[in-house]
């Protein structure tokens, strides 16, 4: 698929302690695979896909940045799928989607800012909920500190069909507004969920917005949870993302509010990022 680059994101990167990082591991086995199929491909428009999660039986978190093309117009329902536990042309499970809420903050038209990353957080209402009792739902969490070890399950351009984990990277800094990882991304794994483990199963502690590069090396860098869901969750039982007729719309910020947009993927060339996807 094709590269779609959306703008740069330009900001200076803190210097990160250097950290060891597992390889990406390919979970082409459905036994390899078997307990991230919660984790899926969105396929957008037939053009590019980002990667999503299952957070319920019926709602799909991602990167805000997802819902919207090359040129920034908003995707129809009908243009989005998603793809539970794709692997080698089938799926666990295939759902359309009812509609979808960016967090207000979102604009993709906003211009750059280390802020857009914090909101670049979407949730995808299915038009059924995937029941399956072998595509569990995660849990989420709060933000871990700095040191922590996380994990990233993602697809990506050059391994679009199968999911890689990487399950041992780490939070490199966090800020009030992102995460500065340690973990492996690439073209496509815009929307992945990061997790961290313990003994009540992995938790989904951040969504990948973009990579970067600090002082020199690559990184990627993670929207934080933090009480954002429950803020789109209101909104949808409010009614956002329908227009008169059920026409699908994310929801929009009110002209003067705060307007941040969200990064996707990074080819940085010093400390930038760039958000895209395949």
């Amino acid at each position: 698929m094709r590269h779609l680059i959306l703008g740069a994101l330009m900001f200076a990167l803190p210097a990160a302690a250097a950290a060891q990082s597992t390889r990406l591991f390919s979970m082409e086995s459905r036994q390899d695979g078997r307990a991230w199929e919660a984790v899926g491909r969105l396929e957008l428009a037939g053009k590019a896909f980002c990667t999503g999660s299952l957070i319920t039986p019926e709602l799909v978190l991602t990167a805000a940045h997802c819902l919207y093309d090359e040129n920034g117009d908003l995707l129809l329902p009908e243009d989005i799928q998603f793809l539970a536990g794709w692997r080698n042309g089938r799926a666990a499970a295939y759902r359309r989607v009812r509609r979808a809420v960016a967090h207000p903050n979102y604009d993709v038209g906003a211009d750059p800012s280390s802020d857009r990353v914090f909101h670049d957080i979407a949730l995808i209402e299915l038009q059924h909920p995937v029941r399956n009792t072998t595509i569990i739902p995660f849990a989420t969490d709060q933000r871990p500190p700095a040191g922590e070890s996380v994990g990233v399950v993602s697809y990506a351009h050059n391994r679009s069909e199968a999911p890689s984990m990487q399950d041992t990277c780490e939070v490199l800094s966090e800020q009030s507004t992102l995460l500065i990882l340690s973990c492996s991304v690439d073209f496509g794994s815009s929307g992945s969920p990061v997790f961290a483990f313990g003994d009540s199963g992995p938790r989904i502690v951040s969504v990948v917005s973009s990579k970067a590069k600090s002082d020199g090396r690559p990184v990627s860098l993670g929207a934080p949870l933090d009480g954002q869901i429950e803020t789109i969750k209101a909104l949808m039982s409010d009614g956002a993302g329908f227009e008169e007729g059920s026409a699908f719309r994310p929801f929009r910020a009110e002209d003067g509010a705060r307007k941040d947009t969200g990064a996707k993927f990074v080819r940085p060339e010093g400390n930038d990022a760039d958000p895209l996807k395949p």
